[in-house]
């Protein structure tokens, strides 16, 4: 990730060189810290107030004190403005800082992730994980090593991203993503009472899935359902919507849904000429 601009809460935008945390900050040290990551359309930070929701829900799932939410929202713009590129990732951090002090805020901006629009073009590639949640699961805290481990176990078998199967084959999660697939005009994702993160991009599909013609059913899914429908895809704030086409090797068909909901998604944020 190359910034390209910084804000610390408190000091406002600083050159992305200076140093903001110390060596024996608890979210270095232990995990102590929460994260929310989100896309820049045209300038605008998209489902920023879900996000700053998720973040809220997520320090308390950590014992950390509540976010200033006034503070990150406007960080967010003003460091949105200085990096001076109206399309690109932002992310929010608060950390428990060091021990008896104050926690730290910083709001990261950076360009996309370069190949998002040929990615979504050729599809992804998928490796089914076992995966067995540990208690912080649902919160999006900076303890992600296993989330990682499992994106280089997927690459290291050619594939572009994991899909994570609880041992009893109950379909999770991907790493960083929502999953879905779908049968004729239904769309089905995991529940939200499974051990998954509730992601804002996924609130925003089952409300914007009614208008591209399919239903929603959450619930409780095995791998095999999965692998028998008609089409997958994942879903992200950055990644947004990408349909998948091999799972452990195994061919998926490319169906109308991830491409619809792709542009609803572009549409919803005002971005539907967007690249």
């Amino acid at each position: 990730m190359t910034l390209i601009a910084l804000h610390r809460l408190g000091t406002g935008v600083i050159s992305v060189d200076t140093p903001v945390l110390h060596a024996d900050d608890e979210g270095v040290l232990r995990g102590r810290s929460v994260f929310e990551t989100l896309r820049v359309y045209g300038g605008i930070p998209f489902m920023l107030s879900a996000h700053l929701d998720r973040l809220a829900a997520s320090a308390a799932r950590l014992r950390l004190p509540e976010p200033p939410r006034t503070a990150f929202e406007e960080a967010a713009y003003e460091s949105i403005a200085a990096g001076g590129q109206l399309d690109a990732s932002l992310r929010l951090l608060w950390t428990a800082g060091r021990e008896g002090g104050e926690p730290t805020g910083l709001v990261l901006v950076s360009p996309l992730p370069p190949g998002l629009d040929a990615l979504r073009e050729r599809g992804l590639r998928i490796l089914v994980v076992r995966w067995a949640a540990g208690a912080l699961a649902g919160a999006k805290s900076t303890s992600y090593a296993e989330n990682i481990g499992a994106q280089a176990e997927a690459s290291e078998h050619g594939c572009d991203d994991a899909l994570l199967v609880a041992p009893d084959d109950t379909v999770l999660e991907a790493p960083t993503s929502n999953v879905w697939f779908r049968e004729g005009e239904t769309l089905f994702t995991p529940a939200l009472s499974l051990p998954i993160l509730a992601g804002v991009t996924r609130a925003a599909i089952l409300t914007l899935a009614p208008a591209v013609g399919y239903t929603v059913e959450e619930g409780v899914f095995p791998l095999e359902r999965l692998l028998g429908s008609d089409e997958v895809f994942l879903s992200s704030s950055v990644r947004e919507v990408v349909a998948v086409v091999s799972v452990d090797g195994n061919e998926v068909a490319r169906g109308p849904a991830a491409g619809a909901l792709q542009d609803a998604l572009r549409a919803a944020a005002g971005y539907a000429d967007g690249g």
